[in-house]
């Protein structure tokens, strides 16, 4: 059996993403995380079950093989480990480093990620707060979750499409920051820090910000997969 291709690392790496948020496994959410056509999911989809990497019920529910699982986890820690060491040591801001990840994640010697790892020290996420020893995420609830008045802090962020990215870095604000929330409205959630800084957020941005609070709301399982920034949405 051969070792899966870098397409069918991208999607098993999308599968663990939905794992994680406890989204459902299946094709249309795939589709959506990916921005690709339903066709060209299914086609995907039918390989990785033919290659042994995941499994599909009567109802068209997916689920990780043994294997599949395997190579899901060592994609998803990689990819997080360059994220980590292009924006700490090679100083690449970290709304920028997720599509080189995705470049450079696939070609990878063992001997490269062994120095990689060796470069970040003690560092346990990638810059946008998921953990690189996959398996040890932090329970967070969304932010447009959290009541005025709540102390929060920031633990990361859901969506890590480009776009997305851009404007929460734009937004000023990144995982381990904490602060107060000061407005919750139909439209935005903002937030103001210890410097005294207000972020504001569009309430749909909002949902894929994961934070931990006090008080802390109801949990809600899974996240959207699409986000609307001032009115134009983008998906994972």
């Amino acid at each position: 059996m051969g070792h899966p291709t870098a397409g069918e690392e991208e999607y098993l790496e999308t599968l663990y993403w939905l794992h994680e948020v406890q989204l459902p496994l299946t094709a249309a959410n795939v589709s959506r995380a990916m921005m690709l056509s339903a066709p060209t999911v299914h086609e995907m989809v039918k390989r990785l079950e033919a290659d042994g990497l995941i499994s599909r019920d009567e109802r068209k529910r997916i689920s990780f093989t043994e294997r599949g699982l395997g190579v899901a986890e060592r994609v998803v820690s990689r990819h997080r480990l360059v994220e980590r060491f292009l924006t700490d040591v090679l100083n690449i801001p970290w709304h920028e480093v997720h599509e080189e990840a995705e470049r450079m994640e696939h070609a990878m010697s063992p001997m490269i990620e062994a120095g990689m790892r060796a470069a970040i020290g003690d560092a346990t996420t990638c810059p946008h707060g998921h953990p690189i020893a996959v398996g040890q995420r932090v329970p967070g609830a969304p932010l447009a979750d959290v009541e005025i008045g709540a102390t929060l802090k920031v633990l990361r962020f859901e969506n890590e499409a480009e776009q997305v990215l851009h404007y929460l870095y734009g937004a000023g604000i990144q995982p381990g920051l904490e602060g107060t929330l000061t407005e919750r409205g139909d439209e935005h959630v903002a937030f103001e820090d210890a410097d005294g800084v207000t972020h504001t957020l569009t309430i749909s941005a909002a949902e894929t910000v994961s934070v931990s609070a006090d008080p802390s709301p109801p949990e809600r399982v899974g996240l959207p997969a699409a986000v609307v920034l001032d009115q134009a949405a983008f998906g994972r």
